[in-house]
């Protein structure tokens, strides 16, 4: 596996551990929807169904985390989120879309972590 690839997962580990500190369920990390896309984390908030982008970053020298989740990016998560919840029982679950950025490295472990909730909405392009 690539060196971001490594980093990419061990971010994705610790953004985890970081919601389940704040007493998130998480239904599942790096889940596959359909054929080519992902969401990096699936959890709950209370009754919110929360589709969890993690940008994970050595250092803010070149800007937030939060930057790299450009309009390309958003419509590709709000069409898994809309894939996914086409799969649930409920459709008409409560959802958001948050940011989980990550700053640091395996090596030397997690120097920040913000979490952002609501960090975009539903692309209008998508209808649940």
């Amino acid at each position: 596996m690539a060196r971001t690839a490594q980093t990419g997962v061990w971010g994705e580990l610790e953004a985890e551990k970081y919601l389940r500190r704040k007493h998130y369920r998480i239904l599942g990390r790096r889940v596959r929807v359909g054929g080519r896309d992902e969401i990096d984390i699936v959890a709950r908030d209370g009754d919110v169904l929360v589709f969890v982008e993690v940008k994970t970053r050595a250092s803010e020298r070149y800007g937030r985390p939060l930057a790299a989740v450009d309009r390309r990016k958003r419509e590709v998560t709000s069409r898994s989120a809309v894939r996914y919840m086409r799969k649930l029982k409920d459709p008409d679950v409560l959802f958001r879309f948050d940011v989980v950025e990550v700053i640091g490295t395996p090596e030397e472990g997690v120097d920040r972590i913000r979490h952002i909730e609501e960090a975009y909405p539903l692309d209008r392009r998508y209808m649940v």
